[in-house]
């Protein structure tokens, strides 16, 4: 009968040195993987079967996935390093915006006697556009009537007063927007006018804190001033 040797003979601590590497204070994510790695298959060796051993298709394939693993945890360390250096990037061309006034969705005018600013967006264009502009209650104070006008975004300029020339108070109104093209309703979206006061990065990207106290990105913006 053939004698098989025992395998539980120990691995020098200085082989395991040589093999996994000294770690240090400053070992870091992918190393300790590379560690653990190692350590498990000089384990696995070790404790293998001698009338089954592995064969070196199985340690390929095994060394292969940890290449795998590190070659994908190196790739989001850069990406993550790419990311933050576009993010510091954006922040200070936005900051640029600071003090500028912008158009943005909304359907807000103010007005501090002398009138005030707004805009719209036609997608398609229009025959006809009307602008209503509203005080708190809802109630109809003017009306602009305009013909038409093409594709794109459109600045107004309301000249503060109402429908019958008196000087509307000072404050915040509301405004509605109505585009017709061949008779029908066409599409049109309302902007307000705001000052950029400061700006915000966080995890959802840069926003754009305006006067109005609401805050937008950057891809909002419809037309800088």
């Amino acid at each position: 009968m053939t004698t098989v040797q025992s395998t539980s003979n120990t691995v020098s601590q200085s082989l395991l040195d040589n093999v996994n590497g000294k770690k240090n204070a400053t070992t870091n994510s992918v190393d300790k993987a590379q560690d653990r790695f190692m350590t498990l298959l000089v384990t696995q060796m070790k404790n293998q079967d001698p009338l089954n051993p592995m064969d070196n298709a199985q340690v390929t394939s095994q060394m292969a996935q940890l290449s795998t693993v590190t070659g994908i945890d190196k790739l989001n360390n850069t990406l993550e390093s790419l990311i933050g250096s576009v993010q510091t990037g954006q922040s200070y061309q936005a900051s640029s915006m600071i003090g500028h006034n912008v158009l943005v969705s909304g359907n807000e005018v103010s007005s501090n006697g002398t009138g005030g600013y707004l805009g719209v967006n036609l997608p398609v264009g229009a025959d006809k556009l009307a602008i209503t502009i509203k005080d708190s209650a809802g109630s109809a104070i003017r009306t602009l009537t305009l013909g038409a006008q093409n594709a794109g975004n459109l600045s107004l300029n309301w000249d503060g007063k109402a429908d019958d020339g008196s000087v509307a108070k000072v404050g915040n109104y509301k405004f509605e927007a109505t585009a017709t093209s061949a008779g029908k309703s066409a599409a049109v979206e309302g902007l307000s006018y705001a000052q950029v006061v400061s700006l915000t990065n966080n995890a959802t990207g840069i926003k754009l804190n305006l006067n109005n106290e609401t805050s937008v990105s950057t891809s909002d913006v419809k037309e800088i001033y």
